[in-house]
């Protein structure tokens, strides 16, 4: 059995770590299509569409595996790197066998049209809404700047505004 299994979560599918995985780790890599903002679908559905923002108008489409299963929350486990076109989950924690893996969807989102998407993820620092970075309190920012989960891109359009 691998390091990683997908199993029911609170809402639908989730991904869980067959092992302990310590602070700092990869999880898994990110395989689906590289699509531009023009080509993804329209009108987005959160619950389907399993795209994700890599670049300034560049968005990672679904791969139809694994790594389609891994969910939010505002008190994530995980964080996205994103190196040389490629997209990795890193532990941003030491992370329990049989726990399910999450990132917060936000880290990676800079959407001009400032896209929105319900949350319900139940900890105890729910925003209850996913959207935008720079729409995220500072000090969650700069937590998450530390850590080293924000991509390249959405730093430059910080020190932009």
């Amino acid at each position: 059995m691998g390091d990683l299994i997908v199993k029911e979560a609170k809402f639908g599918k989730g991904v869980f770590a067959n092992r302990n995985f310590k602070k700092g780790e990869q999880i898994s890599e990110f395989h689906g299509k590289v699509f531009s903002t023009k080509e993804v679908p329209t009108p987005y559905n959160e619950v389907e569409d399993h795209y994700v923002q890599v670049d300034e108008d560049l968005f990672m489409g679904p791969s139809g595996g694994l790594d389609d299963f891994f969910n939010h929350t505002c008190n994530p486990n995980a964080g996205v790197k994103i190196k040389m076109g490629k997209m990795a989950l890193i532990a941003i924690t030491n992370i329990k066998k049989g726990k399910e893996i999450t990132w917060d969807y936000s880290t990676t989102m800079d959407d001009p049209e400032g896209w929105t998407m319900d949350c319900a993820c139940g900890s105890k620092n729910c925003r209850k809404k996913i959207g935008n970075f720079k729409d995220l309190p500072k000090k969650l920012q700069q937590k998450y700047i530390k850590l080293g989960i924000v991509p390249a891109f959405i730093l430059e359009n910080l020190k932009k505004n």
